[in-house]
């Protein structure tokens, strides 16, 4: 039987802690800084645990 393959854009996306959670980086960080208040670009930088049901799909898209 074929492996499966790991889906390449997941793969770049999601990050998996040691307990297995996936990690994810926060959206609004790309652009526009002047606007944004530097207290909220400190926050968006760090990484978000992603949500129950967003995980599902994105561990059978990494192949766990």
């Amino acid at each position: 039987m074929p492996k499966q393959k790991t889906h390449s854009g997941a793969k770049k996306r999601f990050k998996i802690t040691g307990t297995g959670k996936l990690m994810k980086q926060q959206a609004n960080l790309r652009h526009n800084f002047e606007g944004k208040p530097t207290k909220r670009t400190r926050r968006l930088s760090q990484d978000q645990v992603l949500a129950k049901g967003d995980a599902k799909v994105a561990k059978k898209l990494l192949g766990r």
